[in-house]
């Protein structure tokens, strides 16, 4: 248990750095709308690499296409990310951070190529609906209805129907946890693998990492409550297991790795989780990767540290896509 914030990194800092040059309002003080157009840590990444005059060109993969699939409140827009080379391919389907508020495709862009690559699997990233326009369980629905759709239609994807995994990021990593407790609820196919890269998995904001990391950049305490605030209906839903993760059954989940960063609220959940996935019998890989913050995967281009846990989130994949050949 720490009792005092670690410093990040260098290279973390200078995106944090920059982030606060770009000159951003605290979130939690505005309203959803005004929150989705502030700075992100993608647009600090773009504007350190212009600042030290290095490319700013996205990470090439093989084909991007954008499309849409029928949801249960109307269509969601897809956009699939196809590795180089012929397929078919294993399918990762990949649920954006944000908060369950804001975010979008855009925003994880670099997270979803770079999984593509590193997976060397098609990536299928879903824009699900958002608070609070969309109060709880919409992105939960969404994520799930994105996974059978995906399933259902991956060999016209170019992928390969029996190799399909679940990955996301934050407020995404709960959707791929709670959409694998689905699949294994309703009985359909399992998903090979997940991937949870700093999940929401619980709904507890006084964790020794919420307390040391009350005021970290770019996720504080007071705006994980501002995100609950607007996706939950009531505050009763803090209780339902979509959500509060580390209190779900955990039994007959796939393998599942579990990625955390040490500047983060969510981090004491993360590692909960991956404890809790183990005593249920998961196989379980999970790391903590010290002197970052949250949104730090989708950073390779700045934060080298990145590179090796999208290194290190693919390897969980790809093992257990070729379990599945």
């Amino acid at each position: 248990m720490e009792t005092v914030a670690a410093s990040p990194l260098p290279a973390q800092q200078a995106v944090l750095d920059q982030l606060a040059q770009l000159g951003g309002k605290p979130m939690q003080t505005l309203t959803p709308a005004v929150a989705r157009l502030q700075p992100t840590p993608a647009d600090a990444v773009a504007a350190w690499l212009k600042r030290e005059g290095l490319p700013t060109t996205p990470e090439a993969v093989g084909k991007v296409s954008n499309r849409t699939f029928p949801g249960p409140a109307g269509d969601i827009p897809i956009r699939v990310y196809a590795p180089a080379g012929d397929g078919p391919f294993p399918v990762v389907v990949y649920f954006h951070g944000g908060g369950f508020v804001i975010a979008d495709l855009d925003t994880y862009d670099a997270s979803a190529r770079a999984l593509t690559n590193a997976a060397n699997a098609i990536v299928v990233s879903v824009q699900y609906r958002k608070a609070p326009e969309h109060k709880f369980p919409a992105a939960h629905d969404d994520a799930y209805a994105a996974y059978e759709w995906v399933v259902a239609n991956a060999v016209m994807l170019g992928g390969d129907a029996s190799r399909v995994a679940l990955a996301g990021e934050s407020a995404g990593g709960n959707l791929a946890l709670a959409t694998a407790i689905a699949a294994r609820d309703k009985g359909v196919q399992a998903p090979s693998a997940v991937l949870a890269v700093y999940p929401i998995a619980g709904t507890d904001t006084n964790t020794d990492s919420y307390r040391v990391y009350a005021d970290a950049k770019p996720l504080s305490r007071p705006l994980m409550q501002w995100f609950f605030g607007h996706y939950m209906r009531t505050p009763a839903d803090a209780q339902d297991a979509r959500l509060n993760l580390v209190a779900a059954n955990l039994t007959g989940l796939p393998p599942t790795t579990i990625i955390s960063a040490q500047i983060d609220p969510l981090r004491s959940e993360g590692e909960l989780i991956a404890a809790r996935l183990s005593a249920a019998g998961v196989t379980v890989r999970s790391r903590t990767f010290d002197g970052v913050a949250h949104e730090f995967f989708g950073q390779g281009a700045a934060v080298p540290l990145a590179k090796e846990a999208v290194r290190f989130g693919a390897d969980g994949l790809t093992g257990a896509f070729s379990r599945n050949d």
